[in-house]
């Protein structure tokens, strides 16, 4: 599935769903995950390369991908990067303290470059600022991109709460705050475009945070 979504400046969003299945701690699970694309009729970024690179190929078209952004480490979001990577030159890029899961499901191929807090990546006229945003995994990110008036959040927010933390290398207070501090200070008009799921709005999660911090885990 391939729908477009409102643009600002002369970048537009679009969004494909892959299907395939998460895996981490000895479990196994059937996903559907968000695939964003940031671009123009020329140039696009990919952010989460999830499953299916074919899919992903074929929302790309005949435009030059200047960048696969991981938000995270997990396999469900990265295990189609280096194929997407090797079939476009596009270099993978990914918050150093995901490595260690990313040699999970990738052993033998590493990221091509950092998504170190604050960098600003360009497309199409467009600025993406990274916020590093720990909790669901070490080297959670999310990609702001003010311009379009959202956030992609990876799995560190969703329509109803923050990202899952029950298992190895998340915590929940961390991605508690990290919601407190690094998105809910964007203005509520914000469109959250997660990695799975439906999208939301900054301001429709904010009442919610308490609630979050009652529930914990």
């Amino acid at each position: 599935m391939n729908s477009p979504h409102q643009a600002g400046g002369s970048a537009r969003i679009e969004h494909v769903v892959t299907s395939g299945v998460f895996e981490l701690d000895g479990g196994s699970w059937e996903v559907e995950n968000n695939v964003w694309l940031v671009g123009d009729d020329r140039e696009v970024v990919v952010i989460d390369a999830a499953h299916d690179a074919e899919a992903v190929l074929a929302a790309i078209g005949d435009r030059t991908l200047r960048a696969i952004l991981c938000t995270h480490a997990h396999n469900d979001h990265i295990n189609a990067a280096p194929r997407l990577s090797l079939r476009t030159g596009a270099p993978v890029l990914l918050h150093p303290d995901d490595l260690q899961l990313w040699t999970r499901t990738h052993p033998d191929r590493g990221p091509d470059g950092e998504l170190h807090d604050g960098r600003v990546l360009t497309v199409a006229g467009t600025d993406l600022t990274v916020l590093h945003t720990p909790g669901h995994a070490p080297g959670s990110v999310c990609l702001h991109a003010p311009e379009l008036g959202t956030v992609f959040t990876g799995d560190t927010l969703f329509q109803g709460g923050p990202g899952a933390t029950g298992r190895s290398f998340s915590d929940f207070p961390t991605i508690v705050e990290s919601i407190r501090t690094r998105l809910l200070t964007l203005p509520d008009d914000t469109v959250v475009r997660p990695g799975h799921g439906d999208s939301t709005t900054v301001g429709d999660e904010a009442p919610h945070l308490q609630e979050w911090l009652d529930r914990g885990h």
